[in-house]
């Protein structure tokens, strides 16, 4: 499904990752499915409030979750820069779809890295 909402659609998810060679471009695309399937499911299932956006974040969250075993088996992390990185990815795209006033520690709560 491609996406339709076009500050997404403009926008270069995770590129401070791809611009950083400690991070493997085929993990960091990982990581951008992710990101573009949240943004699929949020426009599938259109949220009506918070509490239903995280829903969603929590499922991308969890994803995130295990793409951090890929990270260290090609050699890198999830690690505070990165964290950081993904973190305001997760607000760029709640942003993007009207959830101004999301809390970003809640759209990735539930993360272990």
């Amino acid at each position: 499904m491609p996406i339709t909402n076009q500050q997404v659609a403009g926008h270069a998810l995770l590129w401070p990752m791809y611009d950083d060679p400690y991070f493997p471009d085929h993990v960091v695309d990982k990581g951008k499915a992710i990101l573009l399937r949240l943004c699929e499911r949020v426009e599938a299932e259109r949220p009506s409030d918070l509490a239903s956006l995280y829903v969603l974040t929590q499922a991308a969250t969890e994803e995130f979750n295990l793409l951090e075993r890929e990270f260290v088996a090609a050699g890198s992390e999830i690690e505070t820069v990165a964290r950081e990185w993904i973190c305001d990815e997760f607000c760029f795209v709640a942003s993007a779809y009207g959830f101004t006033d999301a809390d970003a520690e809640q759209l990735t709560g539930g993360r272990d890295w």
